[in-house]
């Protein structure tokens, strides 16, 4: 945790990741999860899932959505782009990527927004897909390289299970609790997670990829 004290990105992250959960939760529609042409996010997919199972909330689990569907894929991992056409009122779709967003994603996320979905966005720094989305965390500069992208995710995703959502206020926006700044005892137990993290991902690599 001390590589990023003094940054305000894992506090950012934890805001982030309570809007994630928030609207993931209350959503009608399932979490729609999706990259772009070369990145596919399938370790968030697979880090979010098992924050799903281990806070007992299904909800949190998405549904990936993939640029090009291989012959043969079994029905949770044959979602293809097309799905987004239908995004709307009661869906969140979560944009994930390091690279900048083309065109085509741009405008169905653009689309799926006007349609009522929630739009939301992890990324590496990319001002036209902020623009799009309700929120948006990228990766800061100016950080330890130990902040990879992949350690980004790992970090958002602990966070989302950990963090309760955010409360609407008075004038529709979000709210963040007490814990979410880091204390009581459920902020305490975030910070256990997040230090335990960054030190399994600063060490040696471990026997398996999460």
């Amino acid at each position: 945790m001390e590589l990023l004290a003094g940054t305000g990105w894992v506090d950012a992250a934890r805001g982030f990741a309570g809007g994630l959960r928030r609207s993931a939760i209350t959503s009608t529609g399932g979490l729609l999860l999706v990259g772009t042409p070369n990145f596919e996010p399938w370790h968030f997919a697979a880090h979010l899932s098992d924050e799903a199972e281990f806070a007992g909330l299904p909800e949190l689990a998405p549904v990936l959505v993939r640029w090009q569907v291989p012959a043969g894929a079994p029905t949770h991992l044959a979602i293809p782009l097309s799905r987004l056409e239908v995004a709307g009122r009661g869906e969140t779709l979560l944009v994930v990527t390091d690279e900048q967003a083309p065109a085509p994603l741009l405008e169905r996320a653009w689309d799926a927004r006007k349609a009522g979905a929630t739009v939301l966005a992890l990324d590496a720094g990319d001002d036209e897909l902020a623009g799009v989305a309700h929120d948006a965390l990228e990766l800061p500069g100016g950080v330890p390289d130990t902040l990879s992208f992949d350690t980004a995710q790992h970090i958002v995703s602990v966070a989302t299970g950990e963090a309760p959502a955010r409360s609407v206020t008075a004038d529709g926006g979000l709210a963040d609790p007490a814990a979410g700044s880091g204390t009581g005892r459920g902020g305490s137990r975030l910070r256990g997670r997040l230090a335990h993290l960054l030190d399994r991902l600063s060490g040696p690599p471990p026997e398996r990829d999460w």
